[in-house]
């Protein structure tokens, strides 16, 4: 995992109360597994230093900061998620493949995708993402400009749905339809709400699973037929 380093003063690996060397990379693994279990808001550097075996003043020698951190975190997750991804030269699939992997990548770890996904980190996993895709956009015979902007329509697209997604998943009662949909749409009069009630077992169905594997075939369906730089 590459990433920028503090200074080499401050980055001397130190070992914690348990014999581990604290490292980056350790750190971000610890703050990564502690969202996950206890939520964002609950996370602090006295919490984490605990988690290390290690004193809070030791984790800012590597980190100024919780936000720094985050974006550590977050561009973790990046990373993750493009871990083996490699272009095939078939840009419509290999954008399918890298949206499932954002996806899914976000979906194991719900709580920090609910924290990292609006995030721009500027790190090293986050750039060579950004590089590779809109390879794969050029790839597809669109022009600089027009690469950029369908990347950002989709990435954004991607990671909505991720985060979304991944917030149902943090909610107790996860996989089930809202009571509230229950409750509010289930019985309405046909006479006054037509469309509802002809759809209503269906609208029902439908809430406990997620609708990003047909918003993203009908964004690929979309841009597979968008102007090229050729035509």
């Amino acid at each position: 995992m590459t990433r920028d380093r503090a200074p080499s003063a401050r980055r001397r690996r130190r070992p914690t109360r348990t014999g581990q060397l604290l490292s980056e990379e350790l750190i971000v693994d610890t703050c990564l597994r502690l969202i996950e279990q206890h939520g964002g808001e609950a996370l602090s550097m006295r919490r984490l230093g605990a988690a290390l075996g290690s004193d809070a003043t030791a984790v800012y020698r590597y980190f100024p900061g919780k936000d720094e951190l985050l974006l550590a975190v977050a561009d973790e997750l990046i990373g993750r998620a493009m871990s083996g991804f490699r272009p095939t030269g078939d840009w419509l699939a290999d954008l399918r493949r890298l949206a499932i992997l954002v996806y899914r990548k976000h979906q194991a770890h719900p709580r920090t995708a609910a924290l990292a996904a609006a995030r721009v980190t500027g790190r090293a996993n986050e750039i060579r993402t950004v590089e590779t895709m809109l390879g794969v956009m050029r790839g597809g015979g669109f022009s600089e400009a027009d690469a950029v902007r369908h990347y950002l329509s989709y990435i954004d697209m991607v990671l909505a749905f991720s985060a979304l997604d991944a917030a149902a998943r943090s909610t107790p009662g996860w996989g089930q339809p809202e009571p509230a949909w229950r409750s509010a749409y289930l019985g309405l009069a046909a006479e006054e709400y037509p469309n509802i009630a002809a759809a209503s077992d269906e609208l029902i169905t439908r809430l406990s699973g997620s609708s990003f594997p047909l918003a993203l075939e009908l964004f690929l369906s979309a841009l597979a037929g968008a102007p090229r730089a050729d035509g």
